[in-house]
């Protein structure tokens, strides 16, 4: 599935199974929610801090699911077409960035 395919389906899911979209400013701040889950994913699995008993079933693929649902959801209800966003990001980025990482001593 491409993103504009994911695009499409979770705006038929909204249709079929939700009311409608919540107003982007909800969106957003569920967006941050979503994040939040996945950071203390890491931060608990991969990072210093200690795994709470109830963190330990938490599936970070599922949660990662989550961001992308919502910011799909923002896409469709502002106009963005996604695949073609990231597209130009991506051609952004490899312009930009490949000969700055590939001489970034740091990286080596």
């Amino acid at each position: 599935m491409n993103i504009a395919n994911a695009q499409q389906a979770v705006d038929e899911w909204i249709q079929n199974h939700g009311v409608r979209y919540f107003n982007e400013l909800t969106n957003m701040a569920q967006l941050t929610e979503e994040v939040g889950e996945v950071a203390r994913i890491i931060a608990r699995r991969y990072g210093e801090q200690s795994e709470k008993p109830s963190d330990k079933d938490k599936d970070l693929g599922e949660e990662l699911a989550d961001v992308l649902f919502v910011v799909l959801c923002l896409a469709n209800q502002t106009g963005v077409d996604l695949q073609q966003a990231f597209e130009k990001k991506l051609h952004l980025k490899t312009e930009r960035d490949h000969e700055r990482h590939q001489n970034n001593k740091k990286l080596k």
